[in-house]
């Protein structure tokens, strides 16, 4: 079932579209001729990617018919493509791989990360942000409120408590594949309105597989015993706004030029 909700995702577009602007910021390309952007979901980074480059050839490749009707309807005069990215091969050798915000979605990253670097052309960008907040409590509450009532059991085996690694496990990965290698951290605080507004965000993310598992009395449940948590881990300041500290990784690995 794909139900993914553009309208959720977008609730904090801005927000979730910074990491990629400053992603692309710091890639050391002046004219790819074909760019992928894996996980492009509605198509918002692909848009980022389109502005910087408007003559390059442009893919954005997810596995959500509902975020890829939206990026369509966006972008008509970009491709895109359904597929699983932890399947999927490019159709030709890529100047620029482009990931915002999910890689994280996808299990065995020692062998994926140097699967996608081999796909690369001698000279080509793999350019990746993934979130690093697991260990922060609005996403412990998930573990937490998962843990503490009758769904347990049917939502452990979809807890991901650590999905990405630290920063020298992605080096150990790429530092043989790549000729020049940039990885960073940046850990943005967020000034969000609203209602529990952390909880909103991570509904359109990490919390909606565990939503997407229940139904009913205990999707409601659930859905209420995280919510309590993340209020009370992140309560309003005194001007009304919630501050949001999100932590995330980057890195850009670029081959070289006798690969």
């Amino acid at each position: 079932m794909d139900s993914w909700s553009p309208q959720q995702y977008h609730r904090y577009g801005d927000e979730r579209q910074r990491p990629a602007a400053d992603l692309l910021a710091r890639i050391p390309l002046e004219a790819p001729a074909v760019v992928y952007d894996l996980g492009c979901g509605s198509g918002l980074s692909t848009a980022v990617l389109a502005n910087r480059w408007p003559r390059a050839g442009i893919t954005g490749v997810d596995s959500s018919p509902a975020m890829l009707a939206a990026a369509r309807k966006a972008l008509p005069g970009l491709a895109f493509a359904e597929a699983d990215i932890s399947g999927w091969s490019a159709r030709e050798p890529a100047d620029l791989l482009f990931s915002n915000a999910t890689l994280q979605w996808l299990g065995d990253h020692p062998g994926l990360f140097p699967r996608l670097m081999n796909q690369v052309k001698p000279g080509g960008v793999l350019a990746v942000q993934m979130p690093r907040n697991h260990g922060e409590p609005s996403h412990q509450a998930m573990l937490a409120a998962a843990e503490a009532g009758p769904w347990r059991e049917r939502l452990r085996p979809l807890l991901r408590p650590s999905p990405v690694a630290p920063p020298a496990a992605y080096h150990a990965l790429l530092r043989p594949l790549a000729a020049y290698l940039d990885i960073w951290e940046t850990v943005y605080l967020h000034e969000l309105s609203g209602e529990n507004p952390v909880a909103e965000w991570t509904k359109g993310t990490a919390l909606k597989p565990l939503l997407d598992a229940l139904d009913g009395e205990q999707r409601r449940d659930f859905e209420a015993a995280y919510r309590a948590r993340v209020a009370e881990a992140y309560p309003p300041t005194a001007t009304g706004q919630t501050l949001f500290p999100f932590r995330r990784l980057f890195l850009i690995a670029q081959r070289g030029l006798d690969a």
